[in-house]
């Protein structure tokens, strides 16, 4: 870790990474363990696909309205609480395993999920350093995708040694063991002074009106084109790539290349987003170099190794881009509000996971798998648009304050 960190900061951001890393982890608990779910609970899998429509729809009604709680109750407490419930759904559901238990698992550990971000963001924008705030943002995002990385292995690994059931009971306890420190930490701050009554009621003022702005709207819809762009990629460009006489194997391997690549793309943005106040302008370079490669790849440029290299390159870029997309959410909050601000942008995620499987499935079906590159592309020369239209509004607010401190 870089010097100048203080034992406060390592201390903060390993709890808050550790928090991530579960979120992403019980993401990915159920669709490893499908095959033996559908034996198990002698279900279809159009009702386990169920099963993670409801975790779906919980988290994107809950997670704005509990940005606003985490705001008003604390983010660490609120974090802690996550944890321990998302983590015993999924205990539950292993001591009792039926299929409306795993209806109502899916529907708590979609509540748990929409705590995560407007706690997590709340903590790291408050509590690290100025200069630093980039490259914990781009830590957390990176353990997220551990999380995700790992979950498949370690739930078949588990459920090859103990079966189903202790693999669901051992994910779960995961929850509970990592809110453990999170919770003598939320003591800690309780016993702090609490802010001014003026600056705290300055903070509640307005409520839902204050924070939807239309910076925060206007995120709120770059997170929606965002999810449309990388949903594209993530869930359909294996299938689109094998509908064009691709093996399955080269495609894998071009997928795997961009998720590798954008992980370490997350890890370069962090020293890119402490390094200069332009984010906006970051993330617009990196939508639009990265929506010209799939372009290419769209209209057939790349073959064989040259597309997986292309992949990589993308893969390189849409993770560089994401700690300025953090730091752009959080230059939009008001003071105070940072939770709720994220709770509502990161529902944008919820609503294009929700629109894009039927657009990109549906596309597939029409016989026009080079399209699922090309609509990706839009969506991210969209979201190249939105971000130099965020760059505008900071620069504006930035020549504001200078002329109001003159």
């Amino acid at each position: 870790m870089a010097s100048g960190w203080s034992a406060a900061e390592k201390t903060t951001l390993a709890q808050i990474c550790a928090a991530h890393f579960v979120s992403h982890l019980h993401i990915l608990i159920l669709p490893p363990l499908f095959p033996l779910l559908r034996e198990s609970l002698d279900v279809s899998y159009i009702e386990l696909g169920l099963a993670l429509t409801v975790f779906n729809i919980v988290s994107a009604f809950t997670q704005a309205p509990m940005g606003f709680v985490v705001d008003r109750i604390g983010p660490r407490k609120m974090l802690a609480a996550a944890l321990m419930f998302g983590g015993s759904a999924f205990i539950l559901l292993g001591l009792f395993p039926s299929w409306p238990m795993l209806i109502v698992a899916a529907a708590m550990a979609g509540l748990a999920n929409s705590v995560y971000h407007p706690a997590d963001y709340a903590v790291l924008g408050s509590d690290i350093s100025e200069g630093r705030v980039g490259r914990a943002f781009s830590l957390h995002t990176a353990c997220g995708f551990l999380g995700g990385a790992i979950a498949p292995a370690f739930m078949l690994g588990v459920a090859a040694l103990g079966g189903m059931s202790s693999a669901m009971i051992a994910g779960g306890l995961v929850g509970p063991l990592v809110a453990i420190p999170l919770i003598f930490a939320a003591r800690r701050d309780a016993a702090k002074p609490r802010p001014a009554i003026a600056t705290q009621r300055a903070a509640e003022a307005g409520g839902v009106r204050r924070v939807l702005t239309p910076a925060v709207m206007a995120m709120m819809v770059f997170f929606i084109m965002l999810a449309l762009a990388n949903g594209g990629i993530h869930s359909f460009s294996v299938a689109a790539w094998v509908a064009q006489g691709m093996t399955l194997e080269l495609a894998n391997g071009a997928l795997t290349g961009y998720l590798f690549a954008s992980a370490i793309g997350v890890l370069m943005g962090g020293y890119i987003a402490d390094w200069t106040k332009r984010h906006g302008l970051v993330a617009t370079f990196g939508f639009i170099a990265a929506a010209s490669i799939m372009l290419l790849i769209g209209n057939g440029v790349f073959q064989g190794y040259a597309l997986v290299a292309a992949m990589i390159s993308s893969g390189l870029l849409t993770g560089m881009i994401m700690p300025s997309r953090d730091m752009l959410v959080r230059a939009a909050a008001p003071p105070g509000q940072a939770g709720a601000v994220f709770g509502i942008v990161s529902t944008g995620f919820n609503i294009g996971g929700m629109v894009g499987p039927p657009l990109f499935g549906w596309l597939l079906e029409a016989g026009e798998p080079r399209l699922i590159f090309i609509t990706s592309a839009g969506f991210m020369l969209l979201t190249a648009v939105m971000a130099i239209g965020q760059e505008w509004r900071l620069a504006r607010r930035r020549r504001a304050a200078m002329t109001a401190a003159e």
